[in-house]
């Protein structure tokens, strides 16, 4: 394994182990809960949106490793974000781990996120490294509905 897989292995495991935003965010004003089915990830996000942009961010649920580390590294990314970098986000974060491709630009909008970069050749493993991203595009939509990966 090389130099760069094993730093994004244990930056995984890292936020697996110790995820970051973990926990319910009380003065959420939107929120979201999702549901992978394939290997039962459940996750609710919450969201503090003001002016178009995300002030504050948490999650709580249950996952494998992939999807907990997914949750905590994405929690991490979007915070002061605007709503349309967050969709961007979404948009360049979803094609990297379905198109097996990372341009240099994705690398520089995604930062840490690269790391999922390898998902895309386990593809039950996709699922589960989007589910979080799924979740919070639907809490930004106010989707009252439990999103699913399926």
């Amino acid at each position: 394994m090389s130099d760069l897989q094993d730093l994004y292995q244990e930056l995984i495991l890292d936020h697996n182990k110790s995820p970051r935003n973990q926990g319910k965010l009380e003065d959420a004003n939107r929120q979201a809960q999702g549901y992978n089915p394939l290997c039962g990830d459940k996750l609710k996000v919450y969201l503090h949106v003001e002016d178009g942009i995300v002030k504050d961010i948490s999650f709580e649920g249950s996952g494998c490793a992939i999807s907990t580390a997914s949750a905590s590294l994405m929690t991490q990314s979007v915070k002061g974000k605007t709503i349309e970098q967050v969709r961007a986000m979404f948009d360049s974060y979803h094609q990297m781990l379905t198109q097996d491709s990372t341009s240099e630009s994705d690398e520089s909008s995604l930062g840490k996120l690269v790391v999922f970069s390898g998902v895309c050749q386990y593809p039950a493993r996709v699922k589960c490294a989007t589910l979080a991203w799924h979740t919070v595009k639907a809490a930004l939509d106010d989707a009252t509905v439990q999103v699913t990966t399926e």
